[in-house]
């Protein structure tokens, strides 16, 4: 399932993670893993901020993908299930025959 992971980083955290090198290698490894169809960096409310899109194909991957986000940054993490154009013209196909 196309899944968007939304990490917040708080700000002191990130500093120091910035500072100590483990910023970049925690973000880097997640990429390695999750292979993500597009990555996006952004400042939300202040905070460093990701959105990552990328498939999952169970939901026992939640702890391997997050713990190293929570541990390692102090990071809030979101998943939420997304749909691209294709997905959403196929679920209303789908909804208007039911």
């Amino acid at each position: 399932m196309r899944m968007m992971m939304k990490v917040t980083i708080p700000v002191e955290a990130g500093n120091k993670a910035f500072k100590d090198g483990s910023l970049a290698r925690v973000l880097q490894g997640t990429a390695e893993r999750l292979k993500p169809e597009a990555s996006y960096f952004v400042t939300d409310a202040g905070e460093r901020s990701a959105l990552c899109f990328f498939d999952m194909q169970d939901s026992s991957q939640i702890p391997g993908i997050a713990e190293p986000l929570f541990t390692g940054l102090g990071a809030a993490v979101t998943l939420s299930p997304v749909m691209n154009a294709d997905d959403l013209h196929k679920g209303i196909a789908a909804a208007m025959s039911s």
